[in-house]
């Protein structure tokens, strides 16, 4: 089949056509900007989350100390923030009320709102009890959740530390 530019004029007037008259049989209604249908997906919001911190090794207890932020451009009514750990936690742990110990190695904590300029920064102590007395272990930070929102620069907020058990603090 072979479309000349005729041809796709003669289709292009059509469709202008009948949106026209589909137009003016909705009259005033069409003017009102259009709703989203049930399911569809609206633009997600953009924001920049960022963690730092650090951790401190020392015989089986594991500081960490952590600042969120949100650089915008939109404000977070929250994030969760994900700390991994490659050595398994001892038991059951005494954390902060906006934590909770998703697994044998893994904390989750939220943050609370963020707006979008920065101003709010959320900061989280941590002292979690390991199994053993290990000589080293790594910590994952990042963000599990963050609202819906699109984060374009997710590496200021994933971090991946060694720490050994000097009792230093191992920045990220």
């Amino acid at each position: 089949m072979v479309v000349t530019y005729k041809a796709l004029l003669r289709v292009s007037a059509a469709a202008a056509m009948a949106s026209t008259l589909a137009l003016g049989a909705v009259g005033v209604a069409a003017a009102a900007p259009p709703t989203v249908a049930p399911g569809a997906r609206s633009i997600a919001p953009e924001a920049d989350v960022s963690h730092h911190g650090h951790v401190s090794l020392w015989g089986t207890g594991l500081g960490v100390w952590l600042t969120s932020r949100n650089s915008g451009p939109s404000d977070l009514t929250g994030a969760t923030v994900r700390l991994r750990v490659s050595v398994p936690l001892s038991g059951r742990q005494v954390l902060p009320a906006q934590c909770l110990q998703a697994d044998a190695q893994t904390v989750l904590c939220r943050t609370g709102p963020l707006p979008a300029d920065g101003s709010r920064q959320r900061q989280l102590a941590l002292e979690l009890q390991l199994q053993g007395r290990p000589t080293e272990v790594v910590v994952r930070i990042d963000t599990v959740w963050n609202g819906g929102a699109t984060d374009r620069n997710a590496k200021n907020s994933e971090h991946e530390v060694l720490a050994p058990a000097t009792g230093d603090e191992y920045v990220f």
